[in-house]
């Protein structure tokens, strides 16, 4: 049996305190991409095997606990990623000689997903971040923050600075 220790709070003294609760989901795809304009090795066609945390975050936890069970970020947003990304080439828009190049892999089944941006860490956790919100949108949660590992020691992450439920 818990007992009340010293400096500790009761019940009644908790209510003010209200930690912000999340959960994150970590999802892994392979994929290719170069960065137009780069000034070194990045700016060739070269591929990743990334890793994207999705955090998400709610106003209150379910029934059992939970901000949002984990598969149900693996559904919405890592199936998009699946079925978009993985194992295919992400290009920005304005890179029409590398998409010139990869549309003749197209017929055979090549994946190409054109970026409006230049397809960086930064960029593609920021569309992350936007996509997620807008494929959970009939949730009761907010994707706050995506981090997208590009290696095992650089990574880049979008945070959504308007966290408040309003």
């Amino acid at each position: 049996m818990l007992t009340k220790t010293e400096g500790s709070l009761d019940a009644a003294e908790t209510v003010a305190v209200r930690p912000v609760v999340t959960c994150t989901r970590k999802i892994q795809f392979c994929a290719g991409h170069r960065v137009l304009g780069h000034e070194n090795k990045c700016a060739h066609l070269h591929g990743h095997n990334y890793e994207v945390h999705i955090t998400a975050q709610a106003q209150s936890l379910d029934g059992i606990g939970r901000v949002v069970d984990f598969s149900v970020l693996k559904g919405e947003v890592g199936s998009w990623i699946e079925q978009q990304w993985d194992h295919g080439f992400l290009l920005w828009e304005k890179d029409s000689e590398a998409i010139e190049t990869l549309k003749g892999f197209i017929n055979g089944g090549q994946k190409l997903f054109i970026f409006p941006d230049n397809p960086t860490a930064e960029n593609l956790a920021s569309y992350i971040l936007r996509l997620g919100n807008d494929v959970m949108a009939d949730k009761r949660i907010r994707i706050v923050k995506v981090v997208v590992w590009e290696t095992p020691n650089c990574y880049a992450e979008a945070v959504l600075t308007d966290a408040q439920w309003i």
